[in-house]
């Protein structure tokens, strides 16, 4: 959708603050002095067979956003398609009621929303949250010296595609949910905190394209250790027995060119990297000095898999170095 964006008219208006000139993860808008709002919205089919449990995890990705700038949701309205004749009604209400509670758990409000019908169920949030104008944590702005932070594990599309598979046992697919429906509220208030420069949650194009736009309009590159990368146990075991998803290849085939490999990188590990997440972890540049205190802040408040996974180079090469 970017490369479209990019040839429309640009929108223009002296309290537009973040718009569809930049790749970031929400537009932003000025409402006064100290006071703006950023505008999000994602919807997406069921990955997940529990309505309630799709309805968390569509609602925890969405509001992601919001975090990843810095700022707090306030509200939300529902966008659904829903397979009339497919589904029971109270399947309906189980995901209106799974999103709902989601977004409380983050202080917001769902105001309403919009249903049709669908050949398939698809569920998602338009959000809306509050920051200062002075705050705002945008994709761009990391620098050489800074320390990369990865907050969750990679691995939720390979998972997807193992439990379409019957391959996930119920440990594996509880550890799998709890990780999509966490909210990055905690990462989100901690990174502010710790002062950090730039921000983007990694969701469809995996770590090494939302790396790509962090460096995107930057005279930086992004190096990334791949013995530091936070996964879900199994993941590397999934992708070795070919359990990689459609979005994955597409990612590779997207990024691959802008990537430097140092060292011998497996397939596996290629897969992992481009693997599309889904409610993923915030991907945080700050200060290397406080990278450390910020990830074991983190997992002091639960955000156990949080880890320095890399630094930030001056510009030289290609603007993703992965080192093996």
């Amino acid at each position: 959708m970017w490369p479209v964006l990019q040839k429309l008219p640009p929108q223009d208006h002296p309290d537009l603050i973040v718009g569809t000139n930049q790749a970031d993860d929400g537009g932003v808008v000025r409402i006064s002095d100290d006071r703006a709002i950023i505008l999000t919205v994602d919807f997406f089919p069921a990955i997940v067979d529990d309505p309630y449990v799709f309805g968390q995890v569509a609602a925890a990705n969405a509001m992601s956003d919001i975090y990843a700038m810095g700022g707090e949701p306030l509200s939300a309205l529902n966008i659904i398609g829903f397979p009339e004749g497919k589904l029971e009604i109270e399947a309906l209400e189980l995901l209106i009621r799974g999103g709902a509670d989601k977004v409380n758990e983050a202080g917001a409000v769902i105001i309403g929303g919009h249903t049709m019908i669908d050949s398939e169920l698809k569920y998602g949030l338009s959000v809306v949250g509050t920051i200062h104008p002075d705050n705002i944590v945008l994709t761009a702005g990391a620098r050489p010296g800074d320390a990369i932070v990865l907050t969750k594990p990679l691995g939720t599309g390979i998972y997807s595609t193992a439990m379409k598979n019957g391959a996930l046992d119920e440990g594996q697919e509880r550890l799998f949910i709890d990780q999509m429906i966490a909210l990055n509220a905690p990462a989100a208030r901690a990174m502010v905190a710790a002062g950090v420069h730039a921000c983007t949650d990694v969701t469809g194009f995996g770590l090494a394209g939302h790396a790509l736009e962090m460096t995107d309009g930057s005279d930086i590159t992004i190096a990334i250790d791949m013995e530091a990368v936070p996964l879900l146990p199994d993941a590397a075991s999934f992708a070795s027995q070919g359990l990689l998803t459609g979005g994955g290849m597409s990612n590779l085939e997207y990024t691959g060119s802008s990537l430097e490999i140092a060292g011998s990188l497996t397939r596996e590990q290629k897969m992992l990297l481009h693997d599309p997440q889904t409610s993923g972890g915030l991907l945080i540049s700050l200060p290397a000095e406080k990278a450390q205190d910020l990830v074991e802040d983190l997992g002091n408040s639960g955000v156990i898999y949080a880890a320095v996974i890399g630094e930030v180079l001056p510009k030289g090469g290609r603007p993703i170095l992965i080192r093996v």
